[in-house]
């Protein structure tokens, strides 16, 4: 076979060349310049060959061996590995020739800081999918006697140690061909020649051995001695004194048969590979506490936000809902057209009236009303024992509490009967028990309205404060006891009409529109005189309005989740920086772009899930102080928090993606070279 500098050599055995390179060139560019590390290479290695590669600083023996490892490619020239084209192979196959195929040994370890000499040593299997990790990786350790060493971090361990370590890693997937760079450069001499024993067991058991080293004496251990100059290769000589290879078939290792590539993927080694990366993810993300807390907390604060920010929202929308509900469904509110201001006598000064007769006669003559009330009101005092207050009076008729949903929470409401008989009754809203009973029990019990005695028979359900006042400081009695007994009013504040149907709103509006004109004796030319309002319209619209500010709070709080995820985006790029050399190393060692994809994102979804975790329960804690502190209704639903929590998750793995593609597309030698 001939080298790039001419000599040739006779074949050590006639077996086929597991490494073939053919006029191999690598240049950079280094500013304007070119500047030509390898100049036409051409080299061949059989297998079970121990070769030295030699030469002087800056000859280009480190490129070439990271090319000959597929950890760099040739910018010209041809390479075939076991036969197979280099040139033509994806990243993604490269790195699994190399899982499979190759085995690496660092001048400095390059071990993984946070994890054990058995993690270390297990985490090429990781990539190959090969079965029995951790019985593999203890067999390789016991070997290279560091049996008491196994679950000892690599900053316990001595230079010898550590690179002990490496060897067993560069074995644990039964490679053909190792590729030991500088291997003895950082030890001892006496750890040197341990490190250089282990390799002539391997190249007598079958493995080819390619080395690099500036020393003569550690050449002298190789069987074949290639010597750089400026690119290019001047000498390649056997060195005499070693013994011949081994003969072909050797075990590729110690251990059993070499794997082989096109083993399948189990699902056992998909599970293996997500927990080896949620491992890496965790112990990265405890290993930088602060950083990682101040990334959660951006999510944090969303996702605690938008849990505040629906409860309120809900709750909001809860409370007007029970509002409208008060309102009734299919009611509409016939009132004077100029409103009277509420006073003791209820109907004084207005321009236009409404009476008893009206309601008869709205009710009788308009088809498709289901029912009917009349409401009389003013201002009045009540009195009981040593408390009175001052409180508004409604004197309705009996179907109030049907058409209005105002059933008592407590007691009853009263009857036609009573209406009829203008009995001394009155049922009471929570402010007026509250100023007048406090916590005592307010029914059967006797109260004084404007001096006379009225017999409590009821609490009606609380419809909170609106409508410019609080509509829970009421005192409802019949409407014939209000305007006889007590008011002196003539007329009516308002009716209630209650139509069939939604359906039939429009219809009854017109037909109680002509009737009040007709009765209220109004020429064609002149304005009603009264007002017909449709609460059904009134419910759409503060429906609507309470969906938008709901809307609104939930849009203020998402983006402060956003705010989190670019926060979260911005430390992974930190993180990326800094872990660059481990990247180069799992890349090394067989890890595919899409492997160190899927880490970087789960140490991303890591950070979200548990700062999302922790924003549910801030966010129901804050929602829970809203509520007793400020009053407020705040209803957390359980839709809320599965929202904000997936949310959170959802913007983790979008926001990391960036840095997490940006990590997977690193060349593994330029990554192993980051400083």
């Amino acid at each position: 076979m001939t080298n790039s500098a001419g000599h040739s050599r006779k074949s050590v055995t006639a077996k086929t060349p597991v490494i073939e390179l053919c006029g191999i060139g690598r240049s950079y560019q280094v500013g304007e310049q070119e500047l030509q590390v390898l100049k036409g290479i051409n080299l061949s290695v059989e297998q079970g060959e121990f070769v030295a590669i030699m030469g002087p600083s800056g000859s280009g023996k480190s490129t070439l061996l990271q090319i000959l490892g597929l950890l760099d490619r040739p910018t010209s020239g041809t390479y075939r590995l076991l036969g197979r084209d280099v040139s033509a192979m994806t990243d993604d196959e490269g790195a699994a020739m190399r899982s499979l195929t190759i085995g690496f040994v660092f001048q400095m370890f390059n071990l993984l800081n946070r994890t054990t000499a058995l993690e270390n040593v297990e985490l090429p299997m990781i990539y190959s999918g090969a079965p029995d990790r951790s019985g593999r990786a203890r067999e390789l350790l016991a070997e290279v006697g560091l049996a008491d060493r196994v679950f000892h971090k690599p900053n316990e361990l001595s230079g010898g140690q550590q690179q002990r370590v490496a060897i067993a890693r560069a074995l644990v997937n039964r490679p053909s061909i190792i590729f030991a760079d500088e291997p003895t450069g950082n030890l001892a001499s006496d750890q040197a020649d341990e490190i250089l024993a282990q390799l002539t067991r391997l190249n007598q058991e079958g493995i080819t051995i390619v080395m690099v080293t500036h020393e003569a004496d550690i050449a002298g251990y190789a069987k074949r001695v290639l010597t750089l100059k400026d690119g290019q290769i001047i000498s390649d000589k056997l060195n005499e004194k070693r013994p011949e290879p081994a003969p072909a078939g050797g075990r590729p290792g110690p251990g059993k048969k070499a794997l082989s590539p096109a083993a399948p993927v189990s699902a056992a080694t998909h599970l293996a590979r997500l927990t080896e990366y949620g491992a890496s993810a965790f112990r990265a993300t405890a290993a930088n506490k602060v950083r990682s807390g101040l990334s959660m907390l951006g999510i944090l604060i969303g996702v605690a936000a938008v849990i505040a920010m629906l409860a309120i929202g809900r709750g909001a929308q809860d409370s007007i809902q029970a509002r409208l509900a008060g309102m009734g469904s299919n009611v509409l509110m016939l009132s004077p057209g100029s409103p009277n201001f509420r006073g003791v006598s209820g109907g004084a000064g207005g321009a236009s009236r409404l009476t008893l007769d009206d309601a008869k006669a709205v009710q009788a003559g308009v088809a498709g009303i289901a029912d009917l009330y009349t409401e009389a009101e003013g201002n009045v005092r009540a009195v009981y024992g040593s408390k009175n207050t001052k409180v508004e009076m409604q004197g309705v008729t009996s179907s109030y509490a049907s058409i209005l949903n105002a059933r008592p929470e407590y007691g009853r409401f009263f009857s036609e009967e009573e209406n009829v008989a203008m009995a001394r009754v009155a049922v009471l809203g929570t402010t007026a028990v509250k100023d007048l009973f406090g916590a005592e029990n307010p029914v059967d019990k006797t109260i004084k309205i404007n001096h006379a005695n009225f017999h409590v028979i009821g609490v009606l359900p609380s419809k909170g404060g609106g409508g410019g006042g609080d509509q829970d400081n009421i005192i409802v009695v019949p409407i014939n006891t209000a305007m006889k007994r007590v008011l002196g009013a003539k007329y009516l504040h308002e009716m209630a009409i209650q139509c069939a149907s939604p359906e039939a709103i429009p219809a009854v509006m017109a037909e109680v529109g002509k009737l009040m004109r007709k009765r209220h004796h109004l020429p064609d030319y002149k304005d009603d005189d009264f007002r017909i309002r449709n609460n059904a319209e009134m419910q759409a619209t503060m429906s609507a309005t309470t969906k938008t500010m709901s809307l609104l709070l939930g849009t203020v709080a998402v983006i402060s989740l956003i705010v989190g995820g670019i926060g979260i985006m911005n430390i992974m790029l930190v993180s990326v920086n800094e872990r660059t050399h481990e990247i180069g190393l799992r890349k090394a060692v067989g890890a595919p772009r899409r492997a160190i994809l899927s880490q970087f994102l789960i140490e991303t979804l890591l950070l979200s899930v548990f700062g999302g975790g922790l924003g549910v329960a801030l966010g129901i804690l804050a929602s829970i102080l809203l509520s007793t502190l400020a009053g407020w209704t705040c209803v957390v639903t359980p839709q809320a928090v599965a929202l904000a929590f997936g949310f959170s998750a959802g913007v983790g793995v979008i926001f990391g993606f960036w840095p997490a593609r940006k990590a997977s597309l690193l060349s593994p030698i330029a990554a192993l070279r980051y400083d």
